[in-house]
């Protein structure tokens, strides 16, 4: 069997005024050096990190938002997958609670016997998903105890063209409240019109990305948490290929966007507020 340690925290938190939570599951890129040790050379690089997410909404801080911020990388452990592991997409090509190969359908481990087992899963997901998911519950707990209603923005990126997960180029904003079940209706429909809005990029709601374990987890419109994914492709901020470039002059052009987006969901929260 082979054990499980790490030496870094499991997120980086920043508390908030506003009503609003943003999740950052996949933009850690740490793996503890026994696990590298046993990765491919390109698995090393991590390249299927949500890159520089945290950069790109550098301006929600002074919008009053909380920050939640993962520090390992999703090929130690996926914090956007269920606990079981069970698919969020039956049928559709996924990737694993703790992966085994990568968004090209590569292996990630040097050899089949570096997989890990049960015992090996179960420590991570004790050790880094476990945590994240109940600072998620926390913060909206009491987010929605100081305001009476808590806004969830799952925040992820993914390269433009990925033909294991879909076909073509993906839009550039991917909306996504599990069909409505995570969230408002009626705020999904004014963010896809402000989305629609961003000139030279596109946008669907609930197409391939519909959000997942986390939205799907932690959104519950009825009792006043209402939680969207937003799946950004990684050209609209950055470079999709090695070095992985955040290209500011790029980011510029979305970020105002991103703003009205999060703005939308606060007056979203305001008026929830005030009816009830």
């Amino acid at each position: 069997m082979t054990a499980f340690a790490t030496t870094q925290p499991p997120f980086l938190f920043h508390a908030g005024t506003a009503p609003l939570l943003i999740s950052f599951p996949h933009a850690g890129t740490h793996v503890p050096e026994a696990l590298a040790a046993r990765l491919t050379p390109k698995a090393r690089q991590v390249p299927d990190t949500d890159w520089h997410l945290p950069i790109l909404y550098g301006f929600a801080r002074a919008m009053g938002a909380s920050l939640l911020v993962a520090t390992h990388s999703r090929y130690v452990i996926d914090l956007n997958r269920p606990p079981d592991g069970a698919s969020l997409y039956p049928g559709r090509s996924v990737t694993a609670l703790c992966p085994v190969d990568d968004f090209d359908g590569e292996r990630i481990y040097l050899q089949a016997a570096d997989e890990p087992a049960e015992a090996e899963i179960a420590a991570r997901r004790e050790a880094v998903w476990q945590p994240y998911h109940a600072k998620l519950a926390e913060e909206l707990a009491r987010i929605r105890a100081a305001h009476g209603v808590a806004m969830l923005w799952d925040a992820h990126s993914i390269r433009s063209v990925l033909p294991r997960f879909f076909e073509g180029r993906l839009p550039d904003l991917n909306l996504g409240t599990a069909d409505g079940a995570s969230s408002s209706p009626a705020l999904a429909g004014e963010l896809l019109d402000i989305a629609r809005e961003a000139p030279g990029f596109s946008a669907v709601l609930n197409g391939r990305f519909k959000g997942g374990h986390i939205t799907r987890a932690h959104g519950c419109p009825a009792e006043g948490v209402h939680a969207v994914q937003l799946e950004m492709t990684q050209c609209s901020y950055m470079q999709e290929a090695l070095p992985f470039d955040y290209l500011p002059e790029r980011a510029a052009q979305i970020q105002p966007t991103l703003e009205r987006l999060l703005r939308a969901t606060l007056d979203f929260a305001g008026r929830h507020i005030d009816r009830s």
